[in-house]
């Protein structure tokens, strides 16, 4: 049996349907989840990573674990799962705990707890996520405008899809121990690139409008800690070469190109109609 954890999130969606779809048997568990969030045949538990002794139950029985950066214990995590007789663990952090480990400090206390676990882990390193794009949704849909900061400046991001795919290709298999994988979209594109893409789909025009750091700082802390946009905006608008680079991990593991952003649009162009 196979835990994931944030199963209601972009990733942890995706992956839940894939392990299900091919035959797995998946516990599929969030703070809040039911029966209506998962397919036919995966078990639903609600629990809280922030909390680690309420996942004993999610573990009982499980043989691998895909693990969230989310709470403050990870050690206290890792020995519940450890206590369970887990046997793989695969967390999904992200490529700033390698690039700007002083301001994505979170993931990086995380990656540094699974070798001391004593448990057999792979560490996925996750770009920008594709589906970021859904914070456009409302304002295409009511206005067909998109905003958001540095407009020209381009970042690999990476379809959720493949990243659950990547997940669950390490879970299934072997050799994976002590990995660390680098997960980017194939190409770098601009805020400015991914509105016009969006329009593409929809068949009607979107406006760009770019903001100034200011007024994205000050939309972002409305739902992120101050040092997480400082740190996020640090990225978008300075990117390193690591952070523009494209990753290779991606098509090497699954055998095909990782999805263009364009693809992941137009899976998701009734968000935006």
């Amino acid at each position: 049996m196979i835990v994931v954890t944030g199963a209601t999130g972009n990733v942890g969606r995706a992956l839940v349907a894939e392990l299900s779809e091919g035959g797995d048997t998946v516990t599929a568990l969030a703070r809040h989840i039911g029966t209506e969030d998962v397919p036919p045949g995966v078990r639903a538990v609600a629990a809280d990573l922030g909390q680690p002794q309420s996942l004993a139950p999610a573990l009982s029985g499980a043989k691998a674990l895909f693990l969230l950066v989310a709470g403050e214990d990870p050690a206290g995590i890792l020995r519940q799962a450890a206590a369970a007789g887990v046997a793989k663990v695969v967390l999904l952090s992200s490529l700033g705990a390698g690039t700007r480990p002083e301001t994505y400090t979170h993931a990086t206390r995380f990656e540094a707890a699974m070798a001391p676990s004593g448990l057999p882990f792979t560490v996925l390193r996750s770009g920008g996520l594709a589906s970021n794009a859904l914070a456009w949704a409302e304002p295409i849909r009511r206005y067909r405008t998109a905003a958001a900061p540095f407009a020209d400046v381009a970042l690999p991001f990476v379809d959720p899809d493949d990243v659950a795919a990547v997940a669950a290709a390490v879970l299934r298999g072997d050799g994976h121990d002590g990995a660390l994988y680098t997960l980017t979209g194939p190409e770098p594109t601009t805020p400015r690139q991914r509105a016009a893409a969006i329009a593409a789909v929809l068949g009607e025009p979107v406006t760009f409008v770019e903001q100034s750091r200011e007024e994205a700082h000050a939309q972002m802390i409305r739902f992120m800690p101050a040092a997480v946009a400082e740190g996020t905006l640090a990225v978008l608008g300075a990117p390193t070469p690591e952070e523009q680079a494209v990753g290779t991990d991606v098509e090497r593991l699954l055998g095909r190109p990782a999805a263009p952003f364009s693809a992941w649009a137009a899976r998701h162009v009734a968000a935006f109609r």
